[in-house]
């Protein structure tokens, strides 16, 4: 599986280790891999490879991780990537490759 970059440095994604108990429910559920359990806690690995589906948030039983789910841009770069149309979060939003500044 090809493993896709979000825009580095502006992801959501937050891990709070002091409320981590080491489950790994986080590298199950992630489709991106952007975490790995070392000395028996999670580590996020690959930050700026999240996506903000926050499916590890929502699945994490100690609530030690936050992710602003819904943001949606990520999903419309990707899309736009793909050359596939169509729009993340409504009008409102405008997220695409057009809308990002060079670095």
């Amino acid at each position: 599986m090809m493993k896709f970059r979000y825009l580095k440095n502006v992801v959501t994604l937050r891990l709070d280790q002091s409320k981590c108990n080491g489950c790994g429910m986080c590298t199950e559920v992630c489709p991106q891999q952007v975490y790995t359990i070392k000395d028996k806690m999670s580590h996020i690995t690959d930050r700026d490879a999240c996506l903000e589906c926050s499916a590890c948030a929502r699945n994490c039983p100690q609530q030690a991780i936050y992710v602003r789910q819904g943001v949606g841009c990520a999903y419309a770069v990707l899309m736009d990537k793909l050359n596939i149309k169509g729009k993340c979060c409504g009008d409102a939003c405008g997220c695409s490759l057009d809308n990002i500044p060079e670095h």
